[in-house]
């Protein structure tokens, strides 16, 4: 697995052992990560990467652009690899580890600085059980998102994008079985809910 693109383009990183972890493949990475800079949402942003794994979202994040990332993760094994990633690129001084569970990180991040990007790549049965959405309309309710801040949720194109309280979903893709459903703090008046249920494929 390498970082697809910018200052550290074609740098590889570590991956646990196992299948304990689902890294993002390249593939999805390099599409997902060329949307958001064709929007201008990387630049000096502050990235939140939950269910971090390896660090490869968040990281990438940082080689194209973003000024600093807060990557959460719980498992023992993935925060070893997660830590090697961050020290062989340098970037200590531009990321928090935090381990624990993104329930119980929720409190200790939302009096962070409000996060311009959140990516959410999560083991996809928490997806279907509903245990991401509390989680992200938990951030959103924290009012730890800027006011024009992107949530990407990763999942199954199998299972349907979850409804977010205070999120509208913007826009949705597919990559084979995997989906990114994108989405944008509400605003008040406007429909919860926008774009297709099932996203197309690329």
């Amino acid at each position: 697995m390498r970082i697809t693109g910018g200052t550290f383009r074609s740098r590889a990183l570590r991956t646990p052992r196992g299948k304990t972890t689902r890294p993002t493949s390249d593939r999805v990475r390099e599409a997902l990560f060329g949307i958001l800079a064709s929007a201008g949402t990387l630049e000096n942003a502050r990235v939140l990467d939950l269910y971090a794994g390896t660090g490869a979202l968040g990281l990438e994040a940082l080689s194209r652009g973003a000024a600093f990332a807060t990557l959460v993760e719980s498992s023992r094994e993935a925060i070893a690899v997660l830590r090697a990633n961050v020290a062989a690129l340098g970037l200590e001084q531009r990321t928090a580890v935090v381990v624990a569970d993104v329930h119980r990180a929720l409190t200790r991040i939302a009096g962070a600085s409000p996060f311009d990007l959140v990516l959410a790549d999560p083991p996809w049965a928490l997806v279907a059980d509903g245990d991401v959405a509390r989680t992200l309309s938990g951030l959103a309710g924290a009012k730890a998102l800027a006011g024009e801040a992107v949530v990407v949720l990763e999942h199954s194109w199998r299972t349907a994008p979850p409804e977010l309280d205070g999120l509208v979903r913007t826009d949705a893709r597919r990559y084979g079985d995997t989906a990114l459903t994108f989405y944008k703090p509400a605003i008040l008046g406007r429909p919860r809910c926008q774009g297709p249920t099932r996203p197309p494929s690329e």
